[in-house]
């Protein structure tokens, strides 16, 4: 799923109009549409803060748009910049090895 269709998704979900979200987070409805339908240029990408708008005004979770919108979470960042020893070994983990690790973390 892209950062466009979940925000369609989330939106439509909530009998929202693109004008309607847009007014809600200040910006064009243009802008909206050219989310939910992936026409953005490089320098229109939306800001962290932005995103966080569209999760508020959406009851989604900000987390799961940043990362859709490729963006990385403050709280994940920082926790990256704390240990990144222990991120680069996960980096290298295969599926099978953080599947196992997760259910060890869960336990």
């Amino acid at each position: 799923m892209t950062f466009g269709s979940r925000i369609r998704e989330l939106r439509q979900a909530k009998n929202l109009t693109l004008r309607d979200l847009a007014k809600n987070v200040k910006v064009t409805f243009t802008y909206l549409s050219k989310i939910e339908n992936q026409k953005l240029s490089f320098g229109e990408f939306p800001s962290d803060d932005l995103i966080v708008k569209l999760a508020r005004a959406l009851d989604a979770d900000a987390d799961e748009l940043l990362l859709l919108a490729e963006k990385i979470p403050e709280a994940i960042r920082k926790r990256v910049l704390q240990r990144p020893d222990v991120f680069r070994k996960m980096a290298k983990l295969d599926d099978l090895a953080l599947d196992r690790l997760m259910a060890q973390i869960k336990e």
